[in-house]
């Protein structure tokens, strides 16, 4: 038996409860993971809620990092005793759970599993942002909403080791030192901003549109979003912490100057262990040579989920909130 977190059936936080389930030998092509952390992230959120229907019962969780304690058959590239990490296998919130092989990645010997649980998902989210959604060149400018969260965070660091310019929005001074701290050129605090607000705020400290805007914000930030960009530039919607998009007129595309809009996902990034790899070793690589900072918001007992939930959701945060076992 282990403890895992569940979520009983959808709805607010409240629907989760700590339970104790079995959890058998790993399968073919499976390890069975010590579980150090787990990370805290939106995509939690929509599953508990049904916005990303699952069957309940279910153990909650994506992220995380342990140490390996059995091998399936078939696992010839992942050994007893290793360190790995993880951002795609569901029901990863537990004190043990099976994987596949495939999906875990080597954490490097001076990391920090609880650092490289919590930079996984945000990690190569933020990589596929800036390398491949949209290339960031150098010389470019670029709107990073919530520039003081777990992504936000890494992006304003990618981006401008490319040579970009990165202006940040964040809800308080606190946050937007942060984003300031890690790079950002110019801050701005969108509390209680009008879209057009907002929209001129970001032309202004940008000294024309931006080429593209990173919004995890989602219902309260994408219009501003649009407006901000220059003719045929991109906004990359990746998330939806104030809520998600309604449905929109695409002529308003053509309108503010032929642009592009995307809803990218991690898993359409990662679709070769050679891309997973790639990702989570630029990462990871970069937490633990320097290059990179994460910060570790939050840590939380797996009992007092719910509580980490409700700080993820009420967007008072700073960097990234874990569970810990």
């Amino acid at each position: 038996m282990t403890k895992a977190l569940l979520v009983t059936e959808h709805g607010d936080r409240f629907v989760l409860a700590v339970r104790d389930i079995e959890v058998p030998a790993p399968g073919p092509e499976q390890v069975q993971v010590r579980v150090a952390a787990a990370g805290v992230n939106f995509i939690d959120v929509y599953k508990r809620q049904g916005v990303y229907p699952q069957d309940t019962p279910f153990t909650l969780g994506e992220e995380g990092a342990g140490v390996v304690e059995q091998v399936g058959s078939g696992v010839t590239d992942v050994s007893v005793g290793d360190r790995v990490a993880w951002g795609q296998a569901a029901g990863s919130a537990a004190e043990l759970v099976n994987l596949p092989a495939a999906l875990t990645v080597p954490v490097p010997d001076d990391l920090d599993l609880e650092v490289a649980a919590a930079a996984m998902l945000q990690g190569m989210t933020a990589h596929y942002l800036v390398n491949s959604t949209w290339p960031v060149k150098a010389g470019e400018i670029a709107l990073v909403h919530a520039a003081a969260g777990g992504v936000g965070q890494l992006l304003v660091q990618l981006i401008t080791a490319k040579g970009a310019t990165v202006v940040a929005t964040a809800g308080t001074p606190e946050k937007l030192e942060i984003a300031r701290r890690l790079g950002a050129h110019h801050a701005i605090d969108y509390t209680g901003l009008s879209t057009d607000d907002l929209a001129d705020a970001v032309r202004e400290a940008a000294g024309r549109g931006v080429d593209v805007a990173y919004d995890g914000v989602g219902k309260a930030t994408f219009d501003a979003s649009l407006k901000s960009l220059r003719p045929r530039g991109m906004g990359v919607l990746f998330g939806g912490a104030s809520g998600q998009v309604p449905p929109f007129d695409l002529q308003r595309l053509n309108q503010l100057g032929s642009l592009f809009v995307t809803r990218p996902s991690l898993g359409a990034y990662l679709q070769t262990r050679e891309e997973l790899l790639w990702r989570a070793e630029d990462i990871l690589g970069g937490l633990a040579d320097g290059s990179l900072k994460l910060d570790i918001g939050g840590r939380y007992p797996l009992a007092d989920a719910a509580d980490a939930y409700a700080a993820l959701e009420g967007r008072a945060t700073t960097g990234k909130l874990i569970l810990t076992m």
